[in-house]
């Protein structure tokens, strides 16, 4: 009976060490973890910050293409005229000068033609005498700001002036404040083309390119304007240039065009009355 009891003596005693154990096993583990945790929040709070800030910091949208920029202003952001009709319209940038502007109209009123002019406002107080043939003859002008600035790096003040005082010198020689804009070198941006619109304004870009600003040819440039027209085209070709730039092969090529169009059964017009149709 006594070695009975020594055997349940010594199993409680094993039971309770066991228990112990156990409970001092739990209490390390909860330690264990509770360090843990301990070291992951100071990881957390030791983790490298972005250089520049969240993304939601830093993040923009991209500037709107000009592709963009047609797609969601369809109707202040022109490309060309309607399709359904063979016309096509004419038009030359950076008039006027005494010298390249003078003989393209010469080839216009000999052909019967009339075009628009995208004039630049300082070039128009230097050349009057140029600007009231144009309108005399029955060419159109359209704006293409004061002195020919990359609208881009305006500031919304400076971008309105440009065109503000280029429409008031043209409406001194027509009669009219034009509807009809053209931003140097096709760059324009959304806010610029939002005013325009409320100006009822519409920006004329093309889709046809003769490319002559880079001293062509008469053969070359005819073939880049004659390669791509189509029905509702606006052809660009300049009427003055920069500095030192030879705009003869716009000259020498501009009968050839008009009259290979003509054969072909398509119209001749201005911007204004190509846009008109739509």
């Amino acid at each position: 009976m006594k070695t009975w009891c020594r055997i349940v003596f010594v199993l409680a005693l094993c039971l309770n060490s066991a228990c112990a154990q156990n409970d001092g096993d739990q209490s390390k583990h909860e330690d264990h973890r509770q360090h843990s945790r301990q070291i992951n929040k100071s990881r957390q709070d030791e983790t490298p910050d972005l250089a520049d800030g969240p993304e939601g910091a830093v993040r923009r949208p991209h500037p709107m293409s000009l592709a963009d920029l047609h797609s969601k202003y369809p109707s202040t952001f022109v490309l060309q005229g309607p399709r359904r009709k063979r016309e096509v319209a004419l038009t030359f940038d950076d008039a006027p000068d005494n010298n390249f502007t003078p003989r393209i109209l010469d080839v216009l009123k000999k052909e019967g033609v009339s075009a628009t002019f995208f004039v630049v406002g300082n070039r128009v107080q230097a050349h009057p005498d140029v600007v009231m043939r144009m309108v005399r003859e029955g060419h159109q002008l359209g704006n293409h700001t004061y002195n020919h600035a990359n609208l881009l790096k305006l500031s919304d003040q400076a971008f309105r002036r440009e065109i503000m005082k280029t429409d008031s010198l043209i409406s001194q020689y027509t009669g009219y404040i034009p509807t009809y804009v053209r931003a140097p070198y096709g760059n324009v941006n959304e806010d610029q083309l939002r005013w325009l619109a409320s100006r009822h304004k519409i920006n004329v870009f093309w889709d046809v390119d003769s490319l002559d600003w880079k001293g062509l040819s008469a053969e070359q440039v005819q073939t880049n304007v004659l390669a791509h027209v189509h029905p509702g085209s606006i052809i660009l070709q300049h009427a003055a240039g920069g500095k030192g730039e030879d705009l003869s092969g716009t000259v020498n090529a501009l009968s050839s065009i008009i009259n290979q169009l003509r054969n072909d059964g398509v119209k001749l017009v201005t911007v204004s009355e190509l846009l008109d149709n739509h």
